[in-house]
């Protein structure tokens, strides 16, 4: 997957939030999108996923050197971000279910092993409401990066986990990093994103 952004910005009423982003993440590259709280990283990486139109400038898309149009972006990227939610009426394997009947499972998985990995097996019966805010962290961050998408976005994707979920987290996205072009937004450069290659200072086009 390629990303290529010319002289790209958000405005909103008068304000920049950015602008002037001339950028390419290149296949299966790691970068990390890093600034401050109320920075504008969110409103980044909703327009590189495809759910925001940049004010200025273009977003374009490739994969395989096929182009891929902007509107079709979403069927290639796998996203977990704070302001996602989970069906909390579901149990774990009802929520992974729904998930999967629209992003394609990493070959070779299955829930039940899904589950295995989560630790979750004495919760799999139990609403995702009862679920501890770290655990539905976790339910979130499984269920993007065991997408087989060529694209993950991850918005501030330890949120919610203590050292232990930190841990986890940074091991499974190590596992499951190949063959794919993974963008992270942080303000926590060393515990999200140490993995990355790449980096892209948020403040620096304002």
């Amino acid at each position: 997957m390629n990303i290529i952004l010319n002289n790209t910005g958000k405005k909103f009423n008068t304000e920049w939030i950015f602008r002037n982003v001339s950028f390419t993440f290149g296949e299966e590259q790691s970068h990390a999108i890093l600034g401050r709280n109320g920075s504008g990283k969110s409103t980044f990486l909703q327009i590189l996923a495809g759910n925001m139109l940049p004010t200025a400038g273009t977003v374009t898309y490739s994969h395989n050197n096929t182009p891929i149009p902007a509107e079709q972006i979403f069927r290639h990227l796998s996203l977990v971000a704070p302001y996602q939610e989970l069906i909390e009426e579901f149990t774990l394997p009802e929520m992974l279910r729904f998930h999967f009947s629209f992003k394609n499972m990493m070959p070779g998985f299955t829930i039940g092993k899904i589950i295995d990995m989560l630790g979750f097996s004495a919760h799999r019966e139990k609403p995702i409401r009862q679920f501890s805010s770290g655990m539905k962290q976790r339910v979130k961050l499984i269920m993007a990066i065991l997408s087989d998408t060529p694209l993950l976005l991850l918005d501030e994707p330890t949120m919610n986990l203590d050292h232990a979920g930190s841990e986890w987290y940074l091991a499974l996205i190590s596992e499951f990093r190949k063959d794919r072009l993974i963008i992270v937004c942080s303000n926590l450069e060393q515990t999200e994103t140490g993995f990355c290659t790449g980096k892209l200072f948020i403040e620096d086009y304002k």
